[in-house]
């Protein structure tokens, strides 16, 4: 039995299991139709479950460690205040893409993170949400750009602007335009080329997520009943749900078809102030306590009485002043792994704001990747299992908020995604499978190509049709 020659792969960023396997299904007739021929189940992300490095870490089939990426922005050194972007420079191994180039397919890509600055490839790319606006080179090659100026009208959205914010109106109506634009330019694409490989990312899942979870789900602490957005996320599932339909329209029958997410979404309750409780727990000295919230950053830092600091998002990462590693270290090397077990035990332990166990997850690094690259946190925390953010700020002298201060946020991110794939040649039946790793992918997808899978892949040729 011969293979297919192509791949269409369509990422929805943060796209939730509940709501597509679940909740919404019925509504969903591409989605629908796709996992009853085919296979699907939840997808186990990385830790940290988080845009920038999941994606990377999906098309590569390495890990976090390995990347030497454990979020948007990490530490260039060991300093106290040099940080990076992890954009597509911060990666160093091939992706999918790279190896199927090196392979003499043609590549096609819009908008999957991470590949802002561009480069070449073996066909055309559109860069992503870290692209800075449409003045920017975002396109290989040059000429891409010009075609897109004829085909979208006005400025060409590489994310949704200020999507924190309380202006749900324009928040949505960015949401919709971004994605009509990017879904335009892959049809643009799909229809004057032929691509052994095409892949694009929505974002616009994720960004509704986080802008109006509250609305749509009533058990979120600060839901809204009888809210107008009470059906946004559903009507916009619906929207993407077209919007799959128009580009299966435009494959032929030898291509297999993924449709993926790389993290969940649930319910944010809070934020837990990890910087507050390292202070409370004596890990952590200021010169001065702020009268007002403010960043870490703009607080001056006792670094020879400090231990331990932490710094927020979705995910607590947390570091350790290490004398001979960091600039004014005194936490003594051979006491790194006793302190680290102290803080991990209680954050372990920590109470809700009702007294009731949190569930907190903390992770050693080198417990959980292959390798450890980079100016990696000592500890990542998954407050309450990702039920609440990690808060870097201070001066609230409280240990629990439920105001972001990064601005309105209503949802986290989950462990788990979305897997779903129907090759024609094998069918599947509607075959629920429910062990697949973010590292299965690009393995699985180079043996359906036929083509070798590198031993430096941590991943599995996943047989999804036994």
């Amino acid at each position: 039995m011969s293979s297919p020659q192509r791949i269409l792969i369509i990422g929805l960023d943060c796209a939730a299991p509940e709501l597509i396997f679940d909740a919404w299904r019925n509504h969903l007739s591409a989605i629908a139709g796709l996992m009853q021929r085919g296979v699907y189940g939840r997808l186990e992300s990385c830790i940290p479950a988080i845009t920038v490095p999941a994606w990377a870490c999906m098309m590569s089939s390495r890990d976090p460690g390995q990347l030497g990426i454990y979020g948007f922005r990490n530490r260039a050194d060991y300093s106290y205040t040099r940080m990076i972007t992890a954009n597509a420079r911060a990666i160093t191994v091939p992706r999918l893409w790279d190896l199927l180039g090196r392979a003499g397919k043609r590549v096609g890509l819009v908008g999957v993170p991470q590949t802002y600055p561009v480069s070449s490839v073996n066909g055309d790319l559109v860069s992503c949400f870290l692209t800075p606006n449409d003045r920017a080179q975002f396109t290989y090659p040059l000429s891409l750009k010009q075609d897109i100026a004829r085909w979208v009208h006005g400025e060409f959205l590489m994310d949704v602007p200020n999507f924190r914010s309380d202006n749900k109106s324009a928040i949505l109506q960015d949401i919709y335009r971004m994605a009509d634009q990017h879904f335009t330019v892959c049809k643009r694409l799909l229809e004057r080329k032929r691509y052994d490989f095409f892949m694009t990312v929505d974002m616009g899942i994720d960004r509704i997520h986080h802008a109006f979870w509250k609305y749509m789900d009533p058990r979120h602490p600060k839901h809204v009943p009888e809210s107008p957005f009470a059906h946004a996320i559903y009507d916009y599932y619906r929207f993407i749900d077209e919007q799959i339909a128009s580009l299966l329209n435009l494959i032929d029958d030898r291509t297999i078809v993924l449709v993926v997410s790389d993290h969940g979404a649930k319910a944010m309750i809070g934020g837990f102030c990890l910087n507050e409780w390292l202070i409370q727990e004596g890990y952590l000295a200021l010169e001065e306590y702020p009268e007002t919230p403010r960043s870490l950053d703009e607080c001056r830092i006792d670094w020879t009485r400090t231990r331990a600091w932490g710094a927020g998002g979705y995910y607590g990462r947390l570091f350790l002043n290490v004398a001979g590693r960091e600039p004014e270290g005194i936490v003594a090397a051979d006491e790194v792994d006793l302190l680290r077990d102290e803080i991990m035990a209680k954050l372990e332990s920590l109470p809700d704001h009702t007294g009731r166990i949190m569930g907190t997850r903390v992770f050693r690094p080198e417990a959980i990747y292959r390798e450890v690259r980079g100016a990696a946190p000592d500890l990542l925390v998954y407050f309450g299992d990702l039920n609440w953010r990690s808060v870097g700020s201070v001066g609230r002298k409280a240990l629990y908020t439920f105001e972001n201060d990064t601005g309105p946020d209503d949802a986290n991110h989950a462990q788990h995604g979305i897997f779903i794939l129907y090759d024609p040649r094998r069918g599947g039946g509607g075959r629920y499978i429910d062990d697949i790793s973010i590292y299965d992918v690009a393995p699985t997808l180079l043996h359906l190509l036929d083509l070798d899978v590198p031993p430096e892949m941590i991943g599995k040729v996943r047989d999804l049709w036994v």
